[in-house]
């Protein structure tokens, strides 16, 4: 909320200005602050009705009737997590506070949604079985699993509706009924989400051609076990600006030698560098395809993606990389998962 200063008011005034305040800021909350700006409660225009309808007076100063334990975020926390415990706990307004409890600011539903709409459509893989994780995908989905205090595929929607994302389509085969069952159409969430269902695994681009005669690209693909930061709109726009058939994000991956590695030539040891390195770009699981890659995707048959992109570079189609800063994880075996939960906190403030 830009003009959040406008809800604070202090503990001695009258509900009736409490009342004032909050039909002015039109957020439906009061913050009732000290002289410090330390948050000693909130007052929502329900709180000031319940209280009159137990015998509170207009004249009442508002701290007695406040409610003196909050629910409130730091000023560090991420938009997406802020998101998150908004629509978990079915609120309204989040006050962020410093490390001393006074308020900085205050998040609103609309100000995380009110971001501009993009119109590109995104379709998340989320249809695999997760096997590599054993015991842990045995009676749940691999994107259904919690990492933090929220599944892995909740913080990858929240990630994109931050973004302005709106229309979200979810690839599901493997226990497919729970990702349905938690996400439903999106309605609640101000998204619009759809399903594309296997009837039989299609690999890890096939399902895209049950994709809806309406959506025809530029699509945005993430692969629905993979943990980032990456900002999905950067690599939209670049995409549709260097007018790419696909692009790739790609990071880099280091290697090291553990050993001293030997350079020889005729007999005689020329060299010894000690434990070295080597970096590879490595697909991180997340694209842009455009109407000529999903035209040749076949139809409702198995289809993986580097097989796609292959295919595009031998009709020499332009297929683009971009490079993704910050964080990223793909969750793929046990040690994986538990860096994810063990990071979660630190990364993503939840």
């Amino acid at each position: 909320m830009k003009h959040w200063q406008r809800t604070l008011v202090g503990p001695d005034a009258p509900l009736r200005q409490v009342l004032k305040v909050i039909d002015a800021a039109a957020e439906g909350l009061a913050l009732v602050v000290d002289d410090d700006r330390r948050l000693l409660g909130t007052l929502s225009d329900g709180d000031v009705r319940r209280a009159l309808i137990r015998g509170a007076e207009l004249d009442q100063p508002c701290g007695t009737v406040a409610n003196t334990d909050p629910v409130v975020v730091s000023e560090n926390l991420d938009l997406v997590t802020a998101l998150t415990m908004l629509r978990a706990r079915r609120l309204r307004q989040l006050p962020r506070v410093d490390s001393e409890g006074r308020v900085t600011g205050l998040l609103t539903v609309k100000d995380l949604l009110d971001v501009p709409e993009r119109p590109e459509a995104v379709v998340i893989m989320a249809g695999g079985r997760g096997e590599r994780l054993a015991e842990l995908t045995r009676t749940t989905p691999k994107p259904m699993l919690n990492v933090g205090p929220r599944p892995i595929l909740e913080t990858i929607v929240s990630s994109l509706a931050v973004q302005g994302f709106r229309r979200i389509f979810l690839s599901v085969n493997y226990r497919g009924e729970q990702i349905e069952a938690h996400f439903g159409d999106g309605s609640d969430r101000g998204l619009a989400i759809g399903y594309l269902r296997e009837d039989r695994p299609l690999g890890t681009c096939g399902s895209l051609s049950l994709l809806p005669a309406g959506v025809d690209g530029p699509v945005l693909v993430t692969n629905g076990d993979v943990l980032t930061r990456v900002d999905y709109g950067q690599v939209m726009d670049g995409h549709i600006r260097d007018g790419a058939a696909a692009t790739v994000v790609v990071r880099d991956y280091e290697m090291q030698v553990p050993f001293g590695v030997i350079r020889a030539a005729d007999g005689r040891i020329s060299g010894i560098e000690e434990k070295p390195s080597q970096v590879f770009n490595i697909n991180a699981g997340v694209y842009v395809l455009s109407r000529a890659a999903l035209a040749l995707i076949p139809a409702n048959r198995p289809c993986d993606m580097p097989t796609l992109i292959q295919a595009l570079i031998d009709a020499d189609q332009p297929v683009r990389p971009h490079r993704a800063e910050g964080y990223w994880l793909d969750i793929g075996r046990p040690p994986d998962y538990d860096r994810a939960n063990a990071e979660f906190g630190d990364v993503f403030g939840g």
